[in-house]
């Protein structure tokens, strides 16, 4: 008698997830295939003329911006975290502020703060009696020098927070092993600290590079011909959308290189902590005095000043003397734009990273960890790369509809999907899903898997266990991740910038068009906004900062 097969597991989310990685994974599919169908001339002059000069530039911002926030992250976590000085608890907090501050927004402040009219040349010229320009000479913010300064002062927190995290997680039993052997805490702190944060220091250099990669406000503003500008130059200033998409393959590998550089670097790189080693750093740290404290209040405070509160009180001053702005039609169409845009995105985002998360946990397949992986891809692509992929499948949708409509019913539809706010939609999920899924995996690894049983147990079937039991508790994780994404896409300006219907401004496209015209006054009022709404998540990332001291 033959033995019956065993009758294999229903997933049928799982299947969903799949269909969900596809969906992220359809617009970099699409980069390649039109990269490839540019033809071998489009491609030898993008090599020749386009990507040497490009890469060389974006080369050198990464590496200048990299180190530059790699001291200053690196240092102030060090600080904040070992030692008891004047302001420690405040600064350790307000050292994350400048994640509020989009670069574009801090290029435009910084130009204004340090132009000929700026009041640091203003002053410049009353203290040594300079009249003109031509009596001496300044450094130019519209540089690459001037790119790394505005891109670090407002990226370092990335570097910072990771390198907090680890530094506290370490606790102190390495650092007083050294000191018994007679090191002093500088050498404790490049020979143990160091080391032992070095894949929270990939971690946070990895974000820093690839934001510096999707960034198109500021290296334009600030005369940096970068891979990033580059797409966006030749797909619309010179009309070639296959050269486009070549230099987006490019740095698609880019992208990957830095991956595979900051997986490599943190393999066999574990290193244990617990909170109870935590616990016990935060409440013996050693107190510096006099010049030391002193010098540690400066250090910690510098990149507030320079990477929130200078484009802030610039920005700031802007607004104010633009009260009547805030009642500006074009502002409140470009507000209302902003919100729906956002919500729509937060609701797609948040809508299938649950799916993910939920599918990963009730399923334990490989099916859905895999799709998992596949559908945090979207974060690591350039906003600018992003847009091509998105624009593609989406235009050939709407050709292939407008076609079939008008033979078959002499209908025609026009730019559905492509021509509408739903490409950006589309882009700012398939960008923050990353965002969503993580905080939600996060919020589904804090509920016991006993609590699905124990439903189960008491006669409910899959589907109650979820409305009744998981989603009551997973209402924090889901605001958050809601909230998270809502802000970013908000702040977004790479994507939306080149997928936007015409006549259709969003509060990050309506400073970016009145900076291009030279009137970033005008933009203050729409720029205060979307710093105040940056503020929520940084107050979040803050106040959960504070449980850790």
């Amino acid at each position: 008698m033959p033995v019956p097969r065993a009758r294999q597991p229903r997933r049928p989310l799982s299947w969903l997830a799949v269909g969900i990685a596809v969906v992220v994974a359809l617009p970099i599919l699409a980069i390649f295939w039109i990269a490839a169908s540019g033809g071998d001339e489009t491609w030898r002059h993008v090599i020749a003329n386009v990507v040497p000069r490009a890469t060389g530039r974006t080369i050198s911002l990464l590496f200048f911006t990299g180190l530059v926030t790699a001291l200053f992250g690196i240092v102030t976590a060090w600080l904040v975290t070992s030692f008891e000085y004047p302001g420690r608890r405040l600064l350790s907090a307000a050292l994350v502020l400048p994640l509020a501050i989009p670069s574009y927004l801090a290029a435009y402040a910084f130009g204004e703060f340090l132009d000929f009219t700026g009041p640091v040349q203003t002053w410049y010229r009353q203290v040594f009696g300079y009249r003109t320009a031509r009596d001496y000479s300044f450094p130019d913010i519209r540089s690459l020098g001037g790119a790394v300064l505005v891109l670090s002062s407002v990226l370092y927190p990335y570097v910072y927070l990771a390198c907090r995290s680890m530094f506290m997680m370490q606790g102190r039993a390495a650092a007083d092993v050294a000191r018994t052997l007679g090191a002093g805490p500088l050498r404790v702190f490049l020979r143990v600290k160091i080391p032992m944060a070095r894949p929270a220091i990939m971690i946070g250099l990895t974000l820093v590079m690839m934001e510096v990669l999707n960034d198109i406000g500021a290296v334009e503003f600030l005369g940096v011909n970068t891979l990033t500008f580059s797409i966006y130059d030749t797909w619309l200033n010179r009309g070639s959308l296959s050269g486009a998409a070549q230099i987006a393959a490019v740095m698609l590998l880019v992208v990957a290189i830095l991956i595979l550089v900051e997986r490599a670097a943190r393999r066999q790189q574990r290193f244990a902590g617990n909170r109870t080693t935590a616990m016990v750093n935060a409440t013996a740290r050693p107190a510096l005095s006099g010049a030391r404290a002193w010098l540690a209040t400066v250090f910690c405070a510098l990149p507030i000043a320079v990477g929130f509160l200078i484009p802030f009180l610039v920005l700031g001053r802007f607004a104010l003397a633009r009260v009547e702005n805030f009642a500006d039609p074009r502002l409140l169409d470009a507000l209302w734009n902003s919100i729906a845009v956002s919500a729509a995105a937060a609701l797609c985002a948040v809508s299938l990273g649950f799916i993910l998360s939920y599918a990963a946990r009730s399923e334990h397949s490989a099916l859905a960890t895999f799709a998992g992986r596949i559908a945090s891809l979207g974060y690591g692509v350039p906003g600018t790369v992003l847009a091509i992929g998105v624009l593609i499948p989406l235009a050939g949708f709407d050709n292939a509809l407008d076609g079939f409509l008008r033979a078959n019913l002499g209908i025609s539809t026009g730019l559905l999907l492509s021509g509408t706010g739903f490409a950006i939609v589309y882009a700012c999920t398939v960008r923050f899903m990353t965002m969503a899924e993580g905080n939600l995996d996060a919020g589904f690894q804090k509920l016991s898997p006993h609590l699905d049983m124990a439903a189960r147990a008491l006669g409910r079937n899959r589907r109650q266990t979820l409305w009744s039991v998981l989603l009551p508790n997973m209402r924090p994780a889901l605001l958050v991740a809601a909230l998270f994404v809502f802000i970013e896409t908000m702040k977004e300006l790479s994507a939306t910038i080149l997928l936007r219907p015409f006549n259709f401004n969003t509060l990050a496209t309506l400073v970016y068009e009145d900076a291009s015209r030279a009137k970033i006054e005008d933009s203050s009022v729409a720029a205060i906004i979307i710093i105040l709404a940056g503020l929520v998540p940084v107050m979040l990332v803050s106040r959960s900062l504070d449980r850790l001291r």
